[in-house]
């Protein structure tokens, strides 16, 4: 018979996964949206998750704890950082997806992990070890390599692993539950979302008007597909530790990079491969380099789950 904490520990991992798969197979919906211009996708997907979250805190009555939000100037600082960083990373990818950036959007989800240690030394002036010093370099010769092959930098993937890096920092240094924070960002932002929207109407430019029923509801959706991995992941983080979501969270950029591959036909040599390669390496090194502390970590905080 299982405990409770293997339990626990089973839905947890379920949950992770579930999430990341969702998080993984998003561009399957961006893509179905292709006919909306990015910039408007992005105003729908603002105000649908505002409105979805806003029903889930009615729901579970977590509406004082918004309003808390705004009682601190801190708070609303962060909030509003937060909110210009999560617009920008979901305008980016949004863009990316619908213009054929599949796989370098994927990159950008392998780079961020290591993006977001090189935050940590800089911003919170964490200690790494040699072997996360490695990690780091292995990653930036992928990147160089990409940049040579292709003479430019890889701008999508960098903005993306930029963008949502400095969003978790954010997040990080903040208090806030990751449903209110999200909730609170959103009704930041959905003002300038709508104003955009109707600005569009009016002007004639809109390419929201007279869609058809399907993608219609597809446009309300955003809210949820948004909303929902979110969720599942905020359960999984209550009892699953922080090492093995580490080795769950690269589910997602491995799925749209095969997505991109496979389904939309986008081109992968050689190069990108060496490159991608390099990458994986260092993903590898910094994970087995951090496996022991982050479940020491989790046991500290959360007890022993399995």
């Amino acid at each position: 018979m299982r405990t409770l904490g293997e339990r626990s520990y089973g839905k947890g991992i379920a949950y992770a996964i579930l999430s990341y798969v969702l998080w993984g197979i998003l561009p399957l919906f961006w893509k179905a949206l292709k006919q909306i211009d990015a910039s408007e996708i992005l105003a729908s997907r603002i105000l649908w998750s505002f409105v979805f979250l806003l029903l889930i805190l009615l729901t579970v009555g977590g509406l004082r704890d918004l309003q808390k939000v705004f009682s601190s100037a801190k708070t609303i600082l962060s909030v509003f950082v937060g909110s210009l960083l999560i617009t920008a990373n979901w305008f980016i990818y949004i863009w990316a997806v619908n213009n054929n950036h599949v796989i370098e959007a994927s990159l950008g989800y392998y780079i961020n992990p290591l993006f977001t240690v090189v935050l940590g030394i800089v911003v919170l002036k964490e200690r790494i070890d040699k072997w996360q010093v490695v990690s780091l370099l292995l990653a930036l010769l992928g990147v160089i390599v990409i940049t040579v092959q292709y003479g430019k930098m890889p701008w999508v993937a960098l903005l993306l692993a930029i963008s949502f890096g400095l969003y978790g920092l954010v997040k990080k240094l903040s208090d806030l539950t990751s449903i209110i924070g999200l909730t609170a960002e959103t009704m930041i932002i959905a003002p300038i979302a709508l104003g955009y929207i109707v600005y569009k109407q009016v002007e004639g430019t809109s390419t929201l008007t007279a869609l058809p029923l399907n993608v219609l509801i597809l446009v309300v959706l955003t809210g949820i597909v948004t909303a929902i991995p979110l969720l599942l992941f905020a359960q999984a983080a209550k009892c699953v530790p922080l090492s093995t979501i580490g080795f769950i969270q690269y589910l997602s950029p491995s799925i749209t990079l095969l997505m991109g591959i496979f389904l939309f036909k986008e081109v992968f040599t050689g190069v990108d491969f060496m490159s991608f390669g390099l990458i994986w390496l260092a993903l590898g090194i910094y994970s087995f380099s951090r496996k022991d502390f982050l479940d020491a970590m989790f046991k500290k905080q959360y007890g022993k789950v399995a």
